[in-house]
This record gives C-alpha cells, sequence and structure tokens, in this order.
C-alpha cells in the first residue's frame, strides 16, 4: 500500500513554490515511497546498547588557544575598500527611510 501519492507530492511542491509535472509528482512519490522503504529495513537492525551519536567514531575537535592579540590597524583594514571615509567602510545605501 502506497503512503505518498502523487496529490501529496504536489501539495509538498506547492508549498515549496515547486513546479512539478504530473509525471514529475508521480516520480518523485515513487522515488520518496523507496526511500521510506529503506528506512523501514533500518527498523530491523539491533541497536540496543549503542549510543546515539553524530559519527560512528570518536572525532577530535580542533582547538586554538584563545589568547588576545593587538587590534587590527584601522587605516590598514580599509586600505583596498573601493570607498571608505577615515577608518569606515562606505557601502550603498541598502534600506529606505521611513517618514
Amino acid at each position: 500500500m502506497s503512503t505518498i501519492g502523487p496529490e501529496d507530492v504536489a501539495y509538498v511542491a506547492q508549498l515549496a513554490r515547486l513546479a512539478l509535472s504530473e509525471e514529475e509528482a508521480r516520480a518523485m512519490a515513487r522515488d520518496l515511497e523507496q526511500i521510506l522503504e529503506h528506512v523501514k529495513s533500518l527498523d530491523a537492525l539491533d541497536t540496543d546498547g549503542v549510543e546515539p551519536t553524530a559519527h560512528g567514531f570518536e572525532l577530535a575537535t580542533p582547538m586554538r588557544p584563545d589568547h588576545p592579540a593587538p587590534p587590527f590597524d584601522p587605516e590598514l583594514a580599509v586600505a583596498n575598500a573601493p570607498a571608505a571615509q577615515g577608518t569606515a567602510f562606505l557601502v550603498p545605501k541598502v534600506l529606505e527611510e521611513e517618514g
């Protein structure tokens, strides 16, 4: 028995603002059914005693020491900027003011 039909795919596609033809919706429904069947097959695995994890093995988390450093020279920071005023970057206006 099918749990995902083309009408379900069409509904989700509409919500996502995707244009799918009827054939594409049928193909997507078939693909999603295959994915769900595979996920259902994972229920047969014995996972008792297996801790949830994001990875199958330990991964080292690289960390660097957090030492204070001298601040970056503001004049040098804007040296290659397309537009600057003093030590500030000048950027185009993107929001209109209300009023």
